[in-house]
């Protein structure tokens, strides 16, 4: 069976009366074209403001929302594909991250009239490291985001490293712009290629 990297749900609640339009599935497909996410799952969801009854809106299109109801407790009238499973995990004694009763209670958080996004997303990214780590026998003892208030005291110091990280990237990838343009200039790659792995380069 297919290994699965690190799951991740993000629930965010928006007011009565908030307009999608499609904007939220835009910036996912962006993200998944850069390969260090994917999308597992996504439901839009929404409290009745008489009834107080949790309902799923159709805003994610009909491939996406069984998995995340089943989580959230709802009855998404189809069967629903059962999740890869990882293989085993670092978690050991410990176990991180939100539970079942934790996720069901997002629904009855939520204040009537409003509706909420719940995403479901895998990291690619942390795949092979936490295969590696497990090999090793590592055992997970902490696991979570940290708030802005906890980093408050090493703020700056994370501005500095982010504008070093930044400023390498960019310099790199101007570096590699240019070999391409070489390429494309000696007609080793096409036009269409050079603009295709430009945009890879830059993300776009």
């Amino acid at each position: 069976m297919t290994e699965i990297g690190p799951v991740h749900l993000l629930a965010v609640a928006f007011g009565p009366g908030t307009s999608f339009e499609g904007r939220v599935i835009d910036e996912l497909v962006a993200l998944e074209g850069k390969g260090t996410i994917r999308v597992l799952d996504l439901l839009f969801v929404l409290k009745d403001a008489e009834t107080g009854e949790l309902v799923a809106l159709d805003h994610q299109g009909a491939d996406l929302g069984a998995i995340v109801a089943t989580l959230l407790g709802l009855d998404s009238g189809d069967d629903v594909a059962a999740m890869p499973n990882g293989g085993g995990t670092l978690e050991g004694a410990h176990a991180f991250g939100l539970s079942e009763e934790a996720i069901r209670g997002i629904g009855q958080s939520l204040e009537p009239g409003h509706s909420a996004g719940i995403l479901l997303i895998e990291h690619l990214w942390a795949r092979d490291l936490r295969r590696t780590l497990r090999d090793l026998g590592g055992e997970q003892i902490a696991n979570g985001l940290v708030s802005a208030e906890a980093l408050s005291s090493v703020a700056f110091e994370l501005a500095a490293m982010a504008e070093r990280s930044s400023r390498t990237w960019t310099e790199d990838t101007r570096g590699e712009l240019d070999q391409l343009a070489q390429l494309r200039d000696q007609g080793i790659i096409t036009a269409q290629d050079f603009d295709a792995q430009k945009k890879q380069l830059l993300g776009i």
